[in-house]
């Protein structure tokens, strides 16, 4: 099997380079059905962010998953938001042992809520620094 002749190749080329703008085009995708597109979507608020991180953690260190033994530094949390999590993981097991895992979970997901929103998101706190317990 040889090379393409001239023509072929050039078309090729062609072809390649084409494909290659397209994919590289600034048009952005339309707009969803229903939205009105000109306003750019609003960033959560530190409560948020906290109540999603931190509940999100809490919960997979209740289920053992393979990911919930990294550290608090891994899991992107401050040491405000780890000692809420802490509190939310410990608060799950004792529901758990009463009530059963999906109450545990249900627990975690309100407690978290309540703490995050008490410390305006527990962003305080950052650093690779906790006082001795």
């Amino acid at each position: 099997m040889g090379t393409l002749p001239r023509p072929a190749r050039y078309a090729a080329h062609i072809l390649l380079a084409a494909l290659a703008l397209a994919g590289c085009s600034s048009s952005a995708p339309p707009p969803a059905a229903g939205s009105t597109g000109s306003s750019a979507p609003t960033p959560a608020s530190p409560v948020q962010v906290c109540t999603s991180l931190v509940s999100y953690w809490a919960k997979e260190t209740l289920l053992g998953t393979t990911w919930s033994g990294l550290d608090w530094e891994q899991k992107g949390l401050s040491n405000d938001q780890y000692a809420i999590h802490e509190d939310a993981v410990a608060a799950g097991r004792a529901e758990e042992r009463t009530a059963g895992q999906d109450k545990a979970l249900e627990l975690i997901d309100r407690f978290v809520a309540q703490r995050c929103a008490e410390q305006d998101g527990a962003t305080r706190s950052s650093e690779n620094w906790r006082p001795p317990v």
